[in-house]
């Protein structure tokens, strides 16, 4: 039978490839711990997918938050919550951040519009960031301060890069991140939006949301270069999103069904290459 750190980090792999191949380059005594966080992020952000009511789907994060909240070291029987409190203790991480994000998951179980593009940067920072910033606590807890802002920029350009790469799921299920504000300077409605009917509108509001993207990316990159290689690895992921981008402006539109992916020799080639060198000049 598999032992706990390997259905963690099995879950990790099949649920989010880029974050499994970014924990490879960690330090071995700290591969497992980030596991755990990444583990969990998947966890809750695949509630929708698993229990299609919103209802039960805050129970299950009620769940998560309890046995985050629960002290002692009893085990909970569930690999994944077992090996995240594990890393909790271990670490010293702060028991608010997680409620913070849990907090930010209900959005992902109703189909209401993103209200504005700072509600978006708020979401992002709930969720994407603070998951940076955990793993960069877990890596280097002295240095990890320094680069909250940091975190706060990297989670925003990934969060709403993943977002755009989920479109076509998101418009089969009707639910809108795209922002009200951003939507209406298009032009649109979250209503014709996830219509994707090929609307110059629709496609003007990807746009501005790559752009948002950009935006937050190239905040990031004048910053990394300031990164302590201890940290590198929390940040990591970050080596795949202007790929991503770039991707994304070679397409015509987003269609249901459509994908946009890198294929596996570019993301390890691009991982690797900023595990080595950061984010430093060519």
């Amino acid at each position: 039978m598999a032992g706990t750190s390997d259905i963690v980090m099995d879950g990790v792999r099949a649920a989010d490839h880029d974050r499994y191949l970014s924990a490879l380059y960690a330090p071995p005594g700290k591969r497992d711990a980030l596991l755990a966080l990444y583990a969990f992020n998947a966890e809750i952000a695949s509630v929708r997918d698993r229990i299609h009511e919103p209802l039960p789907g805050e129970v299950r994060l009620q769940w998560w938050r309890d046995v985050i909240a629960a002290e002692g070291d009893a085990e909970t029987g569930h690999p994944i919550a077992d090996a995240l409190r594990a890393t909790v203790a271990a670490s010293h991480l702060p028991k608010a951040a997680f409620d913070n994000m849990l907090e930010a998951r209900i959005f992902d179980l109703y189909d209401d519009p993103m209200p504005s593009r700072t509600d978006l940067e708020g979401y992002c920072g709930e969720t994407a960031a603070a998951l940076i910033q955990l793993a960069a606590m877990v890596l280097d807890p002295a240095a990890a301060p320094s680069f909250a802002e940091l975190a706060g920029r990297a989670g925003c350009a990934q969060a709403i890069t993943g977002l755009l790469l989920l479109l076509p799921l998101h418009r089969r299920r009707r639910q809108c991140y795209v922002p009200a504000d951003i939507l209406a300077a298009a032009g649109t409605t979250a209503e014709e939006f996830v219509k994707d009917d090929g609307d110059p509108d629709a496609e003007q509001a990807v746009a501005a949301m790559i752009a948002l993207a950009r935006e937050h990316l190239g905040a990031f990159e004048e910053g990394a270069a300031a990164l302590p290689a201890s940290l590198r690895p929390a940040f990591l992921p970050l080596a795949l999103t202007r790929a991503y981008l770039d991707k994304m402006e070679r397409k015509v539109r987003f269609a249901p069904g459509t994908t946009v992916a890198l294929s596996t020799l570019r993301r390890h080639w691009l991982l690797l290459r900023h595990a080595m060198r950061g984010w430093a000049p060519l």
